[in-house]
């Protein structure tokens, strides 16, 4: 008989004292350790889950993938983000299944076509693939859709991004995983924190449910939970609005679906999995609440939607539903602080729905930043500090851009 191994190690115990602290066992917190073992030399780390790796936002998601974002600051991140799946694959010799099938984002109205107008040509001027397409051309990329005047918002066109596309969530989580093992990265799951303690304006410990850890660095990558930890702990107050997403996928269809689609006015957006099921996602629940629950109205909600944009998948028959959190900040975009106002703590945490795709190279800046003490540049625009400046990001209106509902 063979022995089973498991793709990471389990430490015997851990340790009373680490060069760095990663609270959350997701995309982010466990890119960041591994980025810090293989480019920075630190491997005397130890990232602490509350539940299981990729138990919140990573492992509730539907794995989409793009770079057509609108403002200056999110752009270059999300290119680099995109760039790198193929390099990650490689590296981690994990399979992340990276498929670039191009993402279709859904006119219904001329001053939606106005607004993607604008992404487009701030991708073009970034040097990324983007292009407007008419309802003509959206129906040659998905000859499903309904392209007449028949749905209640008809397809006025669309904006198409060649390079977007999908990633396994779990398959990212578990190379991830693995790579920082290998490096000599500690992962303890079932490991809550209760507790950082500052001593002279310097992070000095964490405290959690298996012992107390000495350690001079802390980053705070727990997603939903990471304004609520900030808050509790240290008094530092962040503002995130903590929603729900509901997800869903369909029985196994014959391939119909081979790009990802999305639609702001009828808040769903949809991808083809390879096992065939279709893979759909919800706009936010309109009220903040910690719930992963699902809910009837969404289920009927996105059942309505796929019908009106694709006739065809009429009778599918919904197979399994899922929801996740998503740490929501006002202008849509992440807070990434560091030293400020405590040396050694680090936060990334408020990216909403966009944090899946740039989880792997975020965690790469993330490392530099904790090993030198110095922002990257590319991070610089996220810090907290632009809310009390007054510089909320023009980010809002790129994911849902038209609702007639509101």
């Amino acid at each position: 008989m063979f022995a089973q191994r498991s793709l990471w190690s389990k430490p015997a115990a851990l340790k009373s004292s680490y060069e760095a602290v990663i609270i959350g066992g997701g995309a982010h917190g466990l890119a960041a350790a591994y980025f810090l073992a293989r480019d920075h030399g630190m491997n005397d780390i130890v990232v602490i889950e509350k539940k299981y790796i990729g138990f919140g936002g990573s492992g509730r998601n539907t794995a989409i993938v793009r770079a057509n974002q609108r403002t200056q600051e999110n752009l270059p991140l999300y290119k680099e983000a995109l760039a790198l799946w193929p390099v990650l694959t490689r590296e981690l010799d994990f399979n992340l299944m990276f498929y670039n099938c191009g993402n279709l984002n859904l006119a219904h109205s001329d001053a939606e076509l106005k607004a993607f107008r604008l992404n487009v040509s701030s991708a073009q001027f970034m040097g990324i693939e983007s292009q407007m397409v008419d309802p003509k051309q959206c129906k040659e990329l998905i000859p499903a859709l309904d392209i007449s005047d028949r749905p209640r918002y008809p397809i006025f066109g669309g904006m198409y991004h060649p390079p977007g596309g999908i990633v396994r969530h779990d398959a990212l989580i578990w190379g991830l995983a693995k790579g920082a093992d290998s490096l000599g990265v500690h992962i303890h799951q079932d490991t809550a924190v209760s507790g950082i303690y500052v001593k002279g304006g310097r992070v000095e410990s964490v405290k959690t449910n298996k012992g107390t850890i000495a350690t001079g660095r802390v980053l705070n990558a727990a997603g939903a939970y990471s304004a609520a930890i900030s808050y509790h702990l240290l008094g530092i107050r962040l503002p995130i609005s903590v929603l729900t997403i509901q997800a869903m996928v369909t029985e196994p269809l014959k391939p119909l679906l081979h790009h990802v689609v999305s639609s702001g006015a009828y808040h769903c957006y949809a991808n083809q999995s390879l096992k065939g099921e279709i893979v759909t996602g919800a706009h936010m629940d309109p009220w903040p609440n910690y719930t992963t629950q699902n809910s009837a109205y969404y289920i009927k909600h996105q059942a309505e939607s796929l019908t009106e944009l694709m006739p065809c998948l009429k009778g599918a028959k919904f197979m399994r539903a899922w929801a996740g959190l998503a740490d929501m900040t006002p202008d849509m975009a992440p807070i990434i602080d560091g030293n400020d106002p405590i040396d050694g703590y680090y936060l990334n945490c408020g990216w909403g729905y966009f944090g899946f795709k740039s989880a792997a190279i975020t965690g790469r800046y993330m490392a530099e930043f904790m090993a030198s003490g110095r922002c990257p540049e590319i991070l610089k625009p996220f810090t907290s500090k632009r809310f009390v400046e007054h510089r909320l990001m023009g980010e809002t209106a790129a994911p849902v851009i038209y609702s007639p509902n509101n």
